[in-house]
Protein backbone atom coordinates (compact mmCIF):
# COMPACT_ATOMS: atom_id res chain seq x y z
CA UNK A 1 0.00 0.00 0.00
CA UNK A 2 1.02 3.61 -0.53
CA UNK A 3 0.45 5.68 2.59
CA UNK A 4 0.38 9.39 3.37
CA UNK A 5 -0.90 11.70 6.07
CA UNK A 6 -3.83 14.02 6.62
CA UNK A 7 -3.45 17.78 6.23
CA UNK A 8 -6.53 19.44 7.66
CA UNK A 9 -9.81 18.93 9.51
CA UNK A 10 -13.24 20.54 9.40
CA UNK A 11 -15.77 20.50 12.22
CA UNK A 12 -19.55 20.92 12.12
CA UNK A 13 -21.90 20.34 15.04
CA UNK A 14 -19.75 17.71 16.69
CA UNK A 15 -19.08 15.76 13.49
CA UNK A 16 -15.51 15.81 12.29
CA UNK A 17 -14.51 15.65 8.62
CA UNK A 18 -10.89 14.87 7.88
CA UNK A 19 -9.67 16.15 4.52
CA UNK A 20 -7.13 13.80 2.97
CA UNK A 21 -4.42 15.04 0.55
CA UNK A 22 -5.25 15.36 -3.15
CA UNK A 23 -9.01 15.33 -2.41
CA UNK A 24 -9.10 11.53 -2.64
CA UNK A 25 -11.42 10.91 0.31
CA UNK A 26 -12.80 12.55 3.41
CA UNK A 27 -13.31 10.69 6.66
CA UNK A 28 -16.21 11.96 8.74
CA UNK A 29 -16.75 10.72 12.27
CA UNK A 30 -20.38 10.05 13.16
CA UNK A 31 -21.17 10.35 16.89
CA UNK A 32 -23.41 7.40 17.67
CA UNK A 33 -22.95 8.40 21.32
CA UNK A 34 -21.49 11.80 22.29
CA UNK A 35 -17.91 12.69 23.21
CA UNK A 36 -16.46 9.94 21.04
CA UNK A 37 -17.86 7.17 23.22
CA UNK A 38 -19.23 5.29 20.20
CA UNK A 39 -18.28 6.22 16.64
CA UNK A 40 -19.15 5.21 13.12
CA UNK A 41 -17.36 6.74 10.13
CA UNK A 42 -18.17 7.83 6.60
CA UNK A 43 -15.48 7.56 3.95
CA UNK A 44 -16.52 9.98 1.22
CA UNK A 45 -15.24 10.16 -2.34
CA UNK A 46 -16.49 11.63 -5.59
CA UNK A 47 -18.25 8.31 -6.25
CA UNK A 48 -20.32 8.49 -3.04
CA UNK A 49 -19.61 7.12 0.41
CA UNK A 50 -19.02 3.96 2.36
CA UNK A 51 -20.07 3.59 5.98
CA UNK A 52 -17.78 1.90 8.47
CA UNK A 53 -19.93 0.47 11.25
CA UNK A 54 -23.67 0.82 11.65
CA UNK A 55 -23.99 1.86 15.28
CA UNK A 56 -26.60 1.00 17.87
CA UNK A 57 -30.21 0.22 16.92
CA UNK A 58 -32.36 3.25 16.08
CA UNK A 59 -29.44 5.62 15.41
CA UNK A 60 -30.01 6.03 11.67
CA UNK A 61 -30.72 9.77 12.12
CA UNK A 62 -27.06 10.30 13.06
CA UNK A 63 -25.91 8.61 9.87
CA UNK A 64 -28.41 10.56 7.78
CA UNK A 65 -27.20 13.87 9.24
CA UNK A 66 -23.62 12.99 8.36
CA UNK A 67 -24.63 12.17 4.79
CA UNK A 68 -26.57 15.42 4.48
CA UNK A 69 -23.55 17.44 5.65
CA UNK A 70 -21.66 15.97 2.73
CA UNK A 71 -24.50 16.88 0.36
CA UNK A 72 -25.44 13.20 0.09
CA UNK A 73 -28.48 11.05 0.76
CA UNK A 74 -29.25 7.41 1.41
CA UNK A 75 -28.87 6.59 -2.28
CA UNK A 76 -25.24 7.76 -2.24
CA UNK A 77 -24.22 5.18 0.35
CA UNK A 78 -22.50 2.48 -1.69
CA UNK A 79 -21.32 0.02 0.97
CA UNK A 80 -21.73 -0.67 4.69
CA UNK A 81 -18.75 -2.35 6.36
CA UNK A 82 -19.44 -3.83 9.78
CA UNK A 83 -16.18 -4.33 11.65
CA UNK A 84 -17.58 -6.91 14.08
CA UNK A 85 -20.81 -8.22 15.56
CA UNK A 86 -21.10 -6.27 18.83
CA UNK A 87 -24.38 -4.37 19.08
CA UNK A 88 -22.77 -0.90 19.02
CA UNK A 89 -21.23 -1.68 15.61
CA UNK A 90 -23.74 -4.02 13.97
CA UNK A 91 -27.00 -3.27 15.77
CA UNK A 92 -28.44 -0.96 13.10
CA UNK A 93 -26.95 -2.59 10.00
CA UNK A 94 -30.17 -4.25 8.81
CA UNK A 95 -32.08 -0.97 9.11
CA UNK A 96 -29.40 1.04 7.29
CA UNK A 97 -29.33 -1.49 4.47
CA UNK A 98 -33.11 -1.17 4.16
CA UNK A 99 -32.86 2.63 3.96
CA UNK A 100 -29.89 2.84 1.59
CA UNK A 101 -30.04 -0.43 -0.35
CA UNK A 102 -26.27 -0.57 0.12
CA UNK A 103 -24.70 -4.03 0.49
CA UNK A 104 -23.30 -5.02 3.87
CA UNK A 105 -19.80 -6.48 4.13
CA UNK A 106 -18.81 -8.60 7.13
CA UNK A 107 -16.60 -11.57 7.99
CA UNK A 108 -17.63 -15.17 8.38
CA UNK A 109 -15.89 -15.40 11.75
CA UNK A 110 -18.76 -13.47 13.36
CA UNK A 111 -21.54 -14.80 11.12
CA UNK A 112 -23.43 -16.79 13.76
CA UNK A 113 -23.61 -13.64 15.86
CA UNK A 114 -24.88 -11.48 12.99
CA UNK A 115 -27.57 -14.09 12.37
CA UNK A 116 -28.37 -14.15 16.11
CA UNK A 117 -27.86 -17.92 16.15
CA UNK A 118 -25.77 -17.80 19.30
CA UNK A 119 -24.67 -15.12 21.76
CA UNK A 120 -21.20 -13.63 21.64
CA UNK A 121 -18.59 -14.27 24.28
CA UNK A 122 -17.27 -11.22 26.10
CA UNK A 123 -13.82 -11.17 27.70
CA UNK A 124 -13.53 -8.04 29.88
CA UNK A 125 -10.21 -6.22 29.81
CA UNK A 126 -10.70 -4.47 33.15
CA UNK A 127 -13.09 -3.27 35.82
CA UNK A 128 -15.23 -1.18 33.46
CA UNK A 129 -15.70 -4.14 31.14
CA UNK A 130 -16.75 -6.37 34.02
CA UNK A 131 -19.27 -3.81 35.29
CA UNK A 132 -20.55 -3.11 31.76
CA UNK A 133 -21.06 -6.82 31.17
CA UNK A 134 -23.15 -7.08 34.31
CA UNK A 135 -25.45 -4.36 33.00
CA UNK A 136 -26.54 -6.60 30.13
CA UNK A 137 -26.51 -3.72 27.64
CA UNK A 138 -23.81 -5.18 25.40
CA UNK A 139 -25.67 -8.51 25.22
CA UNK A 140 -28.98 -7.20 23.92
CA UNK A 141 -30.20 -8.86 20.71
CA UNK A 142 -30.62 -6.86 17.51
CA UNK A 143 -32.22 -7.45 14.12
CA UNK A 144 -30.57 -10.46 12.50
CA UNK A 145 -28.26 -9.59 9.62
CA UNK A 146 -27.23 -11.76 6.69
CA UNK A 147 -24.28 -9.99 5.03
CA UNK A 148 -24.35 -9.44 1.28
CA UNK A 149 -20.56 -9.67 1.02
CA UNK A 150 -19.12 -12.29 3.36
CA UNK A 151 -15.34 -12.46 3.59
CA UNK A 152 -13.74 -15.78 4.49
CA UNK A 153 -10.44 -16.42 6.26
CA UNK A 154 -7.82 -13.94 4.88
CA UNK A 155 -9.96 -12.80 1.93
CA UNK A 156 -9.93 -9.05 1.25
CA UNK A 157 -12.38 -6.76 -0.54
CA UNK A 158 -10.91 -4.22 -2.96
CA UNK A 159 -12.78 -0.94 -2.55
CA UNK A 160 -11.93 0.37 -6.04
CA UNK A 161 -15.35 -0.62 -7.34
CA UNK A 162 -16.87 1.61 -4.65
CA UNK A 163 -14.71 4.58 -5.64
CA UNK A 164 -12.20 4.24 -2.79
CA UNK A 165 -8.50 3.38 -2.95
CA UNK A 166 -8.16 0.77 -0.24
CA UNK A 167 -9.28 -2.59 1.06
CA UNK A 168 -11.48 -4.22 3.65
CA UNK A 169 -9.22 -6.67 5.45
CA UNK A 170 -9.62 -9.33 8.13
CA UNK A 171 -8.00 -8.10 11.36
CA UNK A 172 -8.85 -10.71 14.02
CA UNK A 173 -8.27 -10.42 17.74
CA UNK A 174 -11.04 -8.28 19.15
CA UNK A 175 -13.41 -10.91 17.76
CA UNK A 176 -12.77 -13.79 15.39
CA UNK A 177 -14.47 -11.96 12.53
CA UNK A 178 -13.15 -8.43 13.00
CA UNK A 179 -12.52 -6.34 9.88
CA UNK A 180 -10.70 -3.07 9.19
CA UNK A 181 -10.88 -0.62 6.30
CA UNK A 182 -7.32 0.19 5.23
CA UNK A 183 -6.98 3.11 2.83
CA UNK A 184 -4.03 3.46 0.50
CA UNK A 185 -3.22 6.90 1.96
CA UNK A 186 -2.33 5.52 5.40
CA UNK A 187 -5.64 5.83 7.22
CA UNK A 188 -7.02 2.73 8.90
CA UNK A 189 -10.53 2.40 10.35
CA UNK A 190 -10.12 -0.47 12.79
CA UNK A 191 -13.33 -0.72 14.82
CA UNK A 192 -12.46 -2.00 18.29
CA UNK A 193 -8.96 -3.37 17.69
CA UNK A 194 -7.88 -0.51 19.93
CA UNK A 195 -9.69 2.27 21.80
CA UNK A 196 -8.63 5.55 23.41
CA UNK A 197 -9.89 7.76 26.19
CA UNK A 198 -11.54 6.58 29.40
CA UNK A 199 -14.28 4.11 30.38
CA UNK A 200 -16.03 2.96 27.19
CA UNK A 201 -13.72 5.28 25.24
CA UNK A 202 -13.60 8.91 24.20
CA UNK A 203 -14.54 11.62 26.75
CA UNK A 204 -10.95 12.56 27.76
CA UNK A 205 -7.34 11.66 26.94
CA UNK A 206 -8.43 10.48 23.53
CA UNK A 207 -4.88 10.55 22.15
CA UNK A 208 -3.94 7.69 24.51
CA UNK A 209 -4.48 4.16 23.28
CA UNK A 210 -6.10 1.59 25.52
CA UNK A 211 -7.87 -1.72 25.21
CA UNK A 212 -11.62 -1.63 24.59
CA UNK A 213 -13.86 -2.99 27.37
CA UNK A 214 -13.83 -6.47 25.76
CA UNK A 215 -11.18 -8.31 23.78
CA UNK A 216 -11.08 -11.98 22.79
CA UNK A 217 -7.34 -12.41 22.15
CA UNK A 218 -5.10 -9.53 23.29
CA UNK A 219 -1.86 -11.03 21.96
CA UNK A 220 -3.45 -11.53 18.53
CA UNK A 221 -4.73 -7.94 18.65
CA UNK A 222 -1.16 -6.77 19.26
CA UNK A 223 0.18 -8.73 16.31
CA UNK A 224 -2.64 -7.53 14.05
CA UNK A 225 -2.13 -3.87 14.97
CA UNK A 226 1.62 -4.22 14.59
CA UNK A 227 1.17 -5.67 11.11
CA UNK A 228 -1.05 -2.76 10.06
CA UNK A 229 1.52 -0.24 11.29
CA UNK A 230 4.38 -2.14 9.63
CA UNK A 231 2.47 -2.07 6.34
CA UNK A 232 2.13 1.70 6.50
CA UNK A 233 -0.99 2.65 8.49
CA UNK A 234 -0.26 6.02 10.08
CA UNK A 235 -3.57 7.20 11.55
CA UNK A 236 -6.11 4.93 13.21
CA UNK A 237 -9.84 5.69 13.48
CA UNK A 238 -11.62 3.93 16.32
CA UNK A 239 -15.05 2.83 17.39
CA UNK A 240 -14.40 4.37 20.82
CA UNK A 241 -12.26 7.51 21.03
CA UNK A 242 -9.55 8.33 18.52
CA UNK A 243 -8.13 9.03 16.10
CA UNK A 244 -4.64 8.10 17.22
CA UNK A 245 -1.21 7.86 15.63
CA UNK A 246 0.69 4.74 14.63
CA UNK A 247 3.33 5.51 17.28
CA UNK A 248 0.66 5.43 19.98
CA UNK A 249 -0.74 2.20 18.57
CA UNK A 250 2.70 0.60 18.68
CA UNK A 251 3.18 1.66 22.31
CA UNK A 252 -0.13 -0.04 23.04
CA UNK A 253 0.91 -3.23 21.24
CA UNK A 254 4.07 -3.42 23.34
CA UNK A 255 2.00 -3.17 26.52
CA UNK A 256 -0.27 -5.95 25.32
CA UNK A 257 2.65 -8.21 24.46
CA UNK A 258 4.28 -7.61 27.84
CA UNK A 259 1.03 -8.48 29.63
CA UNK A 260 -0.19 -11.34 27.46
CA UNK A 261 2.83 -12.71 25.59
CA UNK A 262 3.04 -12.97 21.87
Amino acid sequence: MAFGSARSTRRARGVTALVVPHGAVRIRRIPILPMGMVNAHLVVSRAGAILVDAGLPDTEASVHRALQREGLGWGDLRLIVVTHAHIDHAGNAARLRQLSRAPVCAHRGDLDHYLQRRPMSFCPTGLFGRLFLRSGLIQRPYDALEPDILLHAEEVLDLARFGIDGQVRPTPGHTAGSLSVCLDDGHALVGDLVASGILLGGIAWTSRAKSPPFEDEPALVARTLGRLADEGARRFYLGHGGPITADEVLRHTQRLLRQHGG
